[in-house]
């Protein structure tokens, strides 16, 4: 059986936004807009429906209003940092099975022959458990360069986050998978380094059907652009180059369509690279598929 993982997880319900910021707001969230001293500009997108297709508008999320004066507001602060950033695990959301990996730092080929009893002495997994701190400075003043602070005196709040990297346990069948990748929105730097390693690692798990979609979502649903196969020959030198390998485009996607072209495809991962509008367009096909 040929397990599928196409989730894209959305850390909380955002709302519409506008107005100013204050500096006791501005380390809510890693969704925030971005600050220019105590004002914003709007540069996060959301996505709604409108005759299918997609929307997007400036946001930010439900932001807890502290009271320094509270003793507690520490400990508040927290609490509510942990909800939003609480992700959910693959089997919440959909019923598989796990196996054994295929992935070994140790190794340039696939894991052959996995029987479940991988080697104990090398601690080269990540465990679900393990945090990292998100912010890893401790300012001493607001006026400090590059200081930014939760409350006016700058004050140490620890705030972890889930710690990325390897699992001892996968949820697909690496021989079975068609994995997709997708650049959209603007051009920036670094764009062909992620493409040509996302294709690396997905043929160290043993994944061999990897495609490349042409600009942007746009190559979900023309039908001149046809799909691209990626291997490790294809994007060995595609970092030396600026631009996308597969090109990009901006807006005019039908959700609908999109959903259609992923499933006819048969594509069981796509790896959506871009912005924030990027992203809230891959928040309104997970919200369409599932």
């Amino acid at each position: 059986t040929c397990l599928t993982g196409k989730e894209t997880m959305a850390l909380a319900s955002p709302v519409d936004y506008a107005g100013t910021i204050t500096s006791s707001q501005r380390q809510l969230s890693s969704v925030m807009p971005r600050c220019n001293g105590l004002r914003c500009t709007i540069g996060y997108g959301n996505k709604s429906r409108a005759g299918g297709h997609l929307v997007v508008r400036a946001m930010s999320m439900d932001r807890l209003k502290l009271d320094f004066s509270n003793p507690n507001w520490k400990n508040q602060f927290q609490e509510d940092f942990d909800r939003r950033f609480s992700l959910p695990h693959l089997t919440d959301i959909i019923d598989v099975e796990s196996r054994p990996t295929t992935f070994s730092l140790k190794s340039r080929t696939p894991l052959e022959n996995v029987d479940g009893s991988l080697e104990e002495s090398w601690n080269g997994y990540v465990n679900d458990d393990d945090r990292a701190l998100l912010k890893v400075i401790k300012f001493a003043s607001p006026t400090s360069a590059g200081a930014e602070c939760i409350d006016p005196d700058c004050s140490w709040v620890e705030q972890w986050v889930h710690r990325a990297g390897p699992r001892k346990q996968i949820y697909f069948e690496p021989q079975c998978v068609k994995a997709g990748i997708v650049t959209c929105g603007r051009l920036c730097p670094g764009l062909n380094d992620v493409i040509r390693q996302i294709v690396l690692t997905l043929e160290k798990y043993g994944v061999k059907n990897i495609v490349g979609i042409q600009h942007g979502f746009r190559g979900f649903f023309e039908d001149h652009l046809a799909e691209v196969p990626l291997n490790r020959h294809v994007v060995q030198n595609i970092n030396l180059a600026g631009g996308s390998f597969l090109g990009v485009s901006r807006g005019g996607a039908s959700i609908s369509d999109i959903v259609d072209s992923i499933q006819a495809r048969r594509l069981d991962m796509l790896f959506v690279l871009g912005g924030n509008g990027t992203h809230a367009g891959a928040d309104a096909i997970h919200g369409e598929v599932c």
